[in-house]
């Protein structure tokens, strides 16, 4: 006759709790999830009410979490979603991105309140270059064109002759009557767009701590996993990387290209958030972003909350002196004239 020892009736115990316990765990989840997508649903509604009460226009970056770029009335990338910040009849222009960006859509449209729903949305990359730096490089080539990417301040782009972002630097650059090129302040988008121009480019020592976390290791870690993929990677990301890649571009030309191709399954080399176009634009493909590490802190602390919050309060809201954002201004016009 078989018999349990006290030490196996303890083991039974203990499993049994273990079970029950987990059960419980799954049931707390499952109710924490149903709250959160209720309380989501309220902030919706109540994000429309006071968009439609505010004459307000709600601009997401693709960087964005999935339900602030739901809400939005425009998603894109920095140069799409200036042209919008230009053109808007919009009272209140609502940015949902990092403080440049708010910055930007200020400057070319001043008449406008623009508010961002966290004042913390920075970039590290705009940081990495400064006012007095810039100045002293401009006074050692003074025949050369300063290009500034737009990731960049008010301030900087102050002194800047024309602004550009990753989709279209290459023709900003190619449309300048210069030989010489001051280029601030990513220098892996300037390492890449140098390889499409003979232009001398004086480049700077920035970059996006986001896209240069993916390293060659990353990538071919994933290809083997994933052998039938195509890898798409932004310019952003080291030259060693970008070199890889079966398509190099924007965001917008990585969401198109993604869009259009007969792959069917795609490694990305690019920030996290564009995985919701990238799943609304094909849902009958997969994506498979290159390194869990490739999602921006800064573009993440926004959330539905804080934006209902903003529209509540008006605020944060976005200033840029006055000198500034003139002299700006005509740098990001000029980017905009270039076709």
């Amino acid at each position: 006759m078989n018999r349990i020892t006290s030490d196996g009736i303890t083991k039974v115990k203990a499993v049994f709790i273990y079970c029950l316990y987990k059960g419980e765990g799954l049931q707390v989840e499952a109710l924490a999830l149903e709250r959160k997508a209720e309380m989501n649903r309220e902030l919706k509604e109540r994000i429309k009410v006071l968009k439609k009460e505010r004459n307000a226009i709600i601009l997401a970056h693709y960087y964005q979490r999935d339900e602030i770029q739901e809400v939005a009335d425009f998603r894109g990338d920095s140069f799409l979603l200036a042209q919008k910040a230009a053109q808007t009849d919009a009272d209140v222009i609502v940015f949902c991105g990092v403080h440049f960006m708010g910055e930007s859509a200020k400057i070319l449209a001043p008449d406008k309140k623009v508010i961002i729903p966290d004042e913390r949305a920075g970039c590290p990359m705009a940081d990495m270059v400064n006012v007095d730096g810039l100045r002293k490089l401009k006074a050692q080539h003074p025949n050369a064109k300063v290009v500034t990417y737009i990731n960049s301040s008010a301030e900087i782009k102050a002194e800047t002759d024309i602004c550009c972002t990753s989709s279209n630097a290459v023709k900003v650059i190619q449309s300048l009557d210069a030989e010489e090129i001051i280029w601030v302040p990513d220098k892996n988008l300037g390492h890449y767009v140098q390889q499409h121009t003979d232009k001398k480019m004086i480049i700077w020592e920035g970059y996006c701590n986001t896209h240069d976390m993916l390293t060659v290791k990353d990538v071919v870690e994933m290809r083997a996993k994933y052998p039938n993929a195509e890898f798409v990677v932004h310019p952003e990301c080291r030259p060693e990387v970008v070199e890889m890649g079966d398509f190099v571009g924007s965001t917008t030309a990585i969401l198109e290209y993604c869009r259009d191709s007969a792959c069917k399954e795609f490694i990305v080399g690019t920030e996290d958030g564009t995985g919701y176009q990238l799943r609304v634009d094909s849902p009958d493909k997969e994506f498979h972003f290159a390194t869990k590490f490739l999602v921006c802190p800064n573009m993440k602390v926004n959330n539905l909350k804080k934006l209902a919050k903003a529209l509540e309060t008006m605020k944060p809201e976005i200033y840029v002196p006055q000198d500034v954002a003139d002299r700006a201004r005509l740098s990001l016009e000029r980017m905009l004239q270039v076709k």
